[in-house]
């Protein structure tokens, strides 16, 4: 587990994050790599459920409101809100119309890192795209259907060959099956206390084995 990881999950556990906060702070980290299209995937399920959906959108909003330094938790976030108005309930739309100028102010996105690389012009150039897109009834409508039938073809493929859907992580969803169960139930609340308590272990572990040597050290020295 990397240094990022581990701060992620502790922030996790610290701030009870629920399980699509977690996903989508996941999809929007700042490691060096894009959110996995699996994962992405998820999240546009967890948009159908009102609950859930609220969740996304909150986290979405607070990562596309990050400081520069972060830029990452920006771009990735544009670019999971991109995949969301193309594929989840269409109250992503709307509620990213209704917010669209927070949006717009990413245009003038800056942000110069230590090597001198300009990190903002990918996100400035992904703004554009989403709000296109957006003003774009006609395209949105055929790059929704676009991607229904693609989710349908994949869909149809995986019950051929007997395969089964693959989840990100192993955690059960407290949002039910369909995602249009509530959190709070008896069932899923026994789920969440397992995950959390299994994660509780694995966050301890690290950090006793990282502060041992540490307090050796110091002891010796």
């Amino acid at each position: 587990m990397t240094t990022s990881a581990l701060r992620r999950q502790v922030k996790n556990i610290v701030h009870n994050y629920s399980e699509a906060e977690i996903k989508v702070r996941e999809a929007t980290s700042n490691d060096p790599w894009g959110p996995p299209s699996s994962l992405m995937s998820e999240i546009a399920d967890l948009t159908f459920n009102t609950v859930a959906f609220a969740e996304v959108m909150g986290m979405i909003w607070r990562r596309l409101n990050d400081s520069g330094k972060n830029w990452r938790h920006v771009y990735k976030a544009l670019t999971l809100l991109d995949y969301l108005i193309k594929t989840g309930s269409e109250k992503v739309t709307h509620q990213c119309r209704e917010n669209l100028y927070t949006i717009q102010t990413l245009k003038d996105f800056q942000y110069v890192d230590r090597d001198g690389k300009d990190q903002g012009i990918n996100i400035r150039e992904k703004v554009k795209q989403v709000m296109a897109l957006l003003k774009d009834e006609e395209r949105l409508k055929q790059e929704r259907a676009h991607a229904l039938q693609t989710k349908e073809r994949m869909a149809l493929e995986g019950m051929g060959s007997g395969s089964h859907q693959v989840t990100y992580g192993r955690r059960a969803s407290p949002y039910g099956e369909d995602y249009s169960r509530a959190r709070g139930s008896p069932s899923s609340f026994n789920c969440e206390c397992h995950w959390w308590l299994t994660q509780g272990k694995q966050v301890l572990r690290l950090v006793h084995t990282c502060l041992v040597p540490v307090v050796l050290l110091h002891l010796l020295g």
